[in-house]
């Protein structure tokens, strides 16, 4: 995925900055009120079953507590790339449907499994805190990922976002949030070679100047000048040989 200039990203640092400064204003509310405020903003079973679709948003801009450093770094690095190579519309749009189509594929799971066996999914987990920008991120790296123009660090980078997503998955304490990040992980990789291949089939054919076929209008002075050469050539009239000695009579 790739654009023809870079952009300058400033959506990026307001949108990290302001999650950061919510996470310290929320982190000074009392326990209890600030763990309904998170749930009540949560994509959890509970809330999109009732309707609540607005966590839908407003889940991407709570977290449960401040930003790590290198977790912040890494936020900024990779939405500010995106940002910066496709454009604040085009990079908040792979953002959000990471965000948002993990969140709803994981309900969607969470129900299935909780309609094939009660104890599958437990009532704690239907009402569990389910906030952050980690959907976003990991969809973000993975259209990234698969946008790299070299052949080989490209399939480097692939292969080593898709170990950061499955790995979780195959560990034993996983939960449903490292489904979801799996989930953002191929929707973006799956989005971002989807637009690959609509901009290299967008783009018009050029062909290189060298072997640009003559015009016929151009051609065609040359070949007669050409050829009346050729025939002056052919008609211009022999000169005689040189002869000593008497001439006959």
């Amino acid at each position: 995925m790739k654009a023809s200039s870079a952009y300058a990203p400033w959506l990026t640092p307001l949108y990290v900055g302001a999650v950061q400064l919510g996470a310290y204003a929320t982190a000074r509310l009392p326990a209890q009120e600030r763990a309904e405020l998170l749930r009540a903003h949560s994509t959890n079973v509970d809330n999109l079953r009732a309707g609540r679709w607005r966590t839908l948003a407003t889940s991407a801009v709570f977290v449960e507590s401040p930003l790590p450093v290198p977790y912040g770094l890494a936020l900024l690095a990779a939405l500010g790339t995106a940002e910066a190579a496709w454009g604040t519309r085009r990079a908040a749009g792979m953002f959000a449907a990471g965000h948002i189509g993990a969140s709803l594929l994981v309900y969607g799971g969470l129900r299935a499994a909780r309609a094939l066996s009660h104890k599958a999914v437990t009532p704690d987990t239907e009402r569990a805190v389910d906030v952050g920008a980690s959907y976003g991120f990991y969809a973000t790296v993975g259209a990234l990922a698969v946008s790299v123009p070299h052949r080989g660090a490209r399939a480097a980078a692939t292969a080593g976002v898709l170990a950061l997503g499955v790995s979780p998955v195959l560990h034993r304490r996983r939960d449903f949030t490292d489904a979801g990040h799996l989930t953002a992980l191929l929707l973006g990789m799956g989005a971002g070679a989807a637009f690959k291949i609509r901009h290299r089939m967008a783009a018009p054919l050029r062909l290189p100047s060298r072997a640009a076929p003559r015009s016929r209008s151009t051609a065609e002075p040359r070949i007669r000048r050409t050829v009346a050469l050729l025939r002056r050539r052919t008609a211009a009239p022999r000169s005689r040989p040189f002869r000593t000695g008497p001439q006959a009579a």
